[in-house]
């Protein structure tokens, strides 16, 4: 399971690497060069699958998000 995903601002386009928690969902993000708020697309679990390069843990592993 890979942790590290790069978040994409849809506003600014900034890049920022973060670490993704297992245990939780994360609903907002705040972009660290605009201070844009990312809140996940419309039937995504999370901000990092909408915005980022890997999707959360639970969906790599086949799972549901935020049961």
């Amino acid at each position: 399971m890979e942790l590290q995903s790069t978040l994409t601002c849809p506003e600014c386009g900034h890049r920022e690497t973060e670490t993704m928690p297992t245990d939780a969902c994360q609903w907002f993000y705040e972009c660290k060069s605009c201070g844009s708020i990312l809140k996940p697309n419309k039937g995504d679990c999370c901000v990092f699958c909408s915005f980022a390069t890997v999707p959360c843990p639970p969906i790599q592993v086949g799972e549901t998000c935020c049961r």
